[in-house]
């Protein structure tokens, strides 16, 4: 009988707590989630809630205080940081909000660097299809401040995916961004997502962005609202 399939991420009773002149700040508290194989999650809740330090719990980018981390089934707590970057590389992708492109390579060599980091084989081929596919093929051979910053983000969007991960963060991803643009790396997130099968968990405070996912939780005070 095959093994019951192993949901991509899964938090339990998970709580940060950080060092502070005034004492000990409770930044989360309590959280279980779990997010589903191919699952489209919107974690919606204003600044200060806790949104971006959840993500980088979730991504073992930090380690929580209490409670634990399961990602694709591997408690990260067992994991030292060169063993939570071997569970990340090729699985787990993240978009932010500040696009971090590398300033001194082009469109198409800031996609297929991690690429060709992991290995993978034409990777300049592929960065240029993907790159083609979030509508930029004539901007390919620009450095990132020849661009737009919804060309940038459209960028960072083919980097996140073009190695098809099974899981994908997005931090803010249009929040540097004006309406339209806005509007545009959106649609792109979610259409290329559906199309790679990436479980997606986006954190936002815009309700209308938070509508499109699946599902959506409400973070405030570093806790699950009821």
């Amino acid at each position: 009988m095959p093994d019951a399939p192993v949901d991509p991420l899964v938090l339990e009773q998970v709580g940060l707590t950080l060092p502070s002149p005034a004492g000990p700040v409770e930044i989360l508290r309590g959280l279980d989630l779990n997010v589903a194989t191919g699952e489209q999650l919107a974690l919606l809740g204003p600044s200060g809630s806790g949104k971006s330090s959840l993500i980088s719990l979730a991504a073992g980018l930090e380690r929580p205080t209490q409670g634990r981390v399961r990602l694709f089934g591997q408690d990260l707590a067992s994991l030292d940081e060169d063993g939570r970057a071997r569970l990340r590389r090729g699985r787990v992708s993240l978009v932010f909000q500040s696009f971090h492109l590398l300033p001194n390579m082009t469109a198409v060599e800031n996609v297929a660097a991690p690429l060709e980091i992991a290995g993978v084989r034409q990777a300049d081929r592929t960065a240029r299809d993907w790159l083609d596919r979030v509508g930029l093929s004539a901007r390919m051979h620009h450095y990132p401040h020849q661009l737009s910053g919804g060309e940038q983000q459209r960028v960072a969007l083919a980097r996140a995916l073009a190695g098809r991960p099974a899981l994908l963060f997005a931090d803010e991803p249009t929040g540097n961004l004006d309406a339209a643009n806005a509007a545009r790396v959106a649609d792109l997130m979610f259409e290329l997502v559906s199309q790679t099968g990436a479980a997606l968990v986006l954190v936002t405070h815009d309700e209308a962005l938070a509508r499109r996912a699946g599902r959506t939780v409400r973070l405030a005070a570093g806790a699950v609202a009821a």
